[in-house]
This record gives C-alpha cells, sequence and structure tokens, in this order.
C-alpha cells in the first residue's frame, strides 16, 4: 500500500485532496476527512486528470486563495 501524496501546491494546509494507489486502484480522499474516499480504475483517473489539465473543472475552483 502506498502513501497518500497531495499536491505540492497545498503546502501544510489540510485544505487539499490525497491520492495513492491501493490493489490496482486509484484512491482520493479530502486530508481533513480521510474517512471518505473515492476508488477508482487507474484509466479513469487518467481521464479526469487530462480535463483538469485541459481547464475543464476550473469553473468548480476558487483560484483567489
Amino acid at each position: 500500500m502506498s502513501n497518500w501524496q497531495k499536491s505540492s501546491y497545498s503546502g501544510n494546509a489540510n485544505e487539499c485532496v490525497e491520492v495513492r494507489h491501493v490493489d490496482g486502484l486509484v484512491e482520493v480522499r479530502e486530508s481533513d476527512n480521510g474517512d471518505v474516499v473515492i476508488r477508482t480504475t487507474p484509466q479513469k483517473w487518467a481521464k479526469f486528470l487530462l480535463g483538469a489539465r485541459d481547464g475543464e473543472f476550473d469553473r468548480y475552483g476558487d483560484f483567489s486563495a
């Protein structure tokens, strides 16, 4: 089982999303609420990351911080 990893943009804050690989799946959780974990396939995660890189989800973010 791998360790949880968060974005370097999060710094020391506890308001971030963490990700890790477990048993061939990708797990995602919020650092301040580790009880809720989303599990998905590496293929679906890769497609999500491509969309995030292309700005598809920018309207959901708060970039003032």
